[in-house]
């Protein structure tokens, strides 16, 4: 006796699946890298993992010491909400895609067209149709790039709240102006790697960051390294993870569980992207990055700056 699945069992399952895996960063973030290993053909879940994971090392470092002291409680809580908005938005728009696709491979056919009800851009529906026909895994990860910085553009970062309450306030002014900022590539050992985030606000520059990113995570130089640390270390949303491996001399940051509670976001109506932006040509090109990689030392160099000034500021008070 075979049972019989409706359209409606699909969406159930995949709304139902997304909620579930979308608590928080820690959730999120594991969820995209248990979907990479079972899938590794798209290469995009992983490089989501190690971007998600920074997510959540931002969100803690707000509750060091140095980070409280510099910032009110509410200056930290919008900073917060700011990575919080973000990270959530774009796995509520992505995941329901990777669980199409998981679903496509299960039943052996195409079962894109769910992405229309699933308020996916028609943009990454015809990417993935293309992806189940020609097998291009790096236009697929490029195009969910695009994809994910669309998605936060409007609702993020020209959101008026955010807008006027973070990216026009001085510590994110002077954070963008000094680079304090960057995406970090865990490891075991130094040096350390990543890229700094520049010029946040600007769609074409996310964009861009994204696929240095990804060309550099899937580098023979850092893949191996990365896949090595991701398995063995859990997220728990802690610098710890891996500074624990370098023997820096820096305030141990807390678990993201033990100080954020899940956070409960409003969705609206969404509207695609897609039919009213479009894409850039310079998106898809694929131009060598001029973007430096090797920014461990002068990121903990510039940290170190900061938590001095903190700590002599402090004293000097006193």
């Amino acid at each position: 006796m075979y049972i019989t699945f409706k359209k409606e069992d699909y969406l159930h399952y995949i709304i139902k699946q997304t909620k579930t895996h979308n608590i928080d960063n820690i959730t999120r973030t594991h969820a995209y890298q248990n979907f990479y290993f079972r899938f590794p053909e798209i290469k995009w879940a992983f490089v989501a993992s190690i971007v998600s994971r920074n997510a959540g090392w931002n969100m803690t470092d707000l509750e060091l010491g140095p980070y409280r002291k510099l910032l009110g409680k509410t200056e930290r809580t919008r900073l917060f909400m700011t990575y919080e908005r973000a990270n959530w938005l774009i796995f509520s728009d992505a995941y329901p895609q990777l669980l199409t696709y998981k679903l496509s491979c299960k039943l052996n056919k195409p079962m894109f067209h769910l992405l229309s009800d699933l308020h996916v851009s028609n943009y990454m529906k015809e990417e993935w149709k293309y992806f189940w026909k020609y097998h291009d895994k790096e236009r697929l990860m490029t195009a969910l790039i695009i994809n994910e910085q669309n998605i936060i553009h409007e609702p993020v970062l020209k959101q008026s709240f955010f807008r006027f309450h973070v990216f026009d306030k001085l510590p994110y002014r002077l954070q963008n102006l000094l680079y304090m900022n960057a995406v970090i590539l865990p490891s075991k050992t130094l040096p350390l790697y990543g890229a700094y985030v520049h010029n946040f606000t600007n769609l074409s520059n996310r964009i861009a960051l994204g696929k240095h990113l990804a060309t550099t995570i899937y580098s023979p130089t850092y893949y191996s390294k990365l896949v090595d640390f991701t398995i063995s270390e859990s997220h728990t949303g802690s610098r710890w993870d891996y500074e624990k491996y370098l023997n820096f001399p820096f305030p141990e940051s807390p678990a993201l569980q033990k100080i954020y509670p899940p956070i409960t976001h409003q969705d609206i109506i969404r509207n695609d992207w897609y039919k009213w932006r479009g894409i850039k040509k310079k998106w898809t090109d694929h131009t060598k990055s001029s973007l430096k990689t090797n920014i461990g030392e002068s990121f903990y160099r510039k940290r170190t700056i900061l938590f001095t000034y903190v700590s002599v500021k402090e004293t000097l008070l006193h």
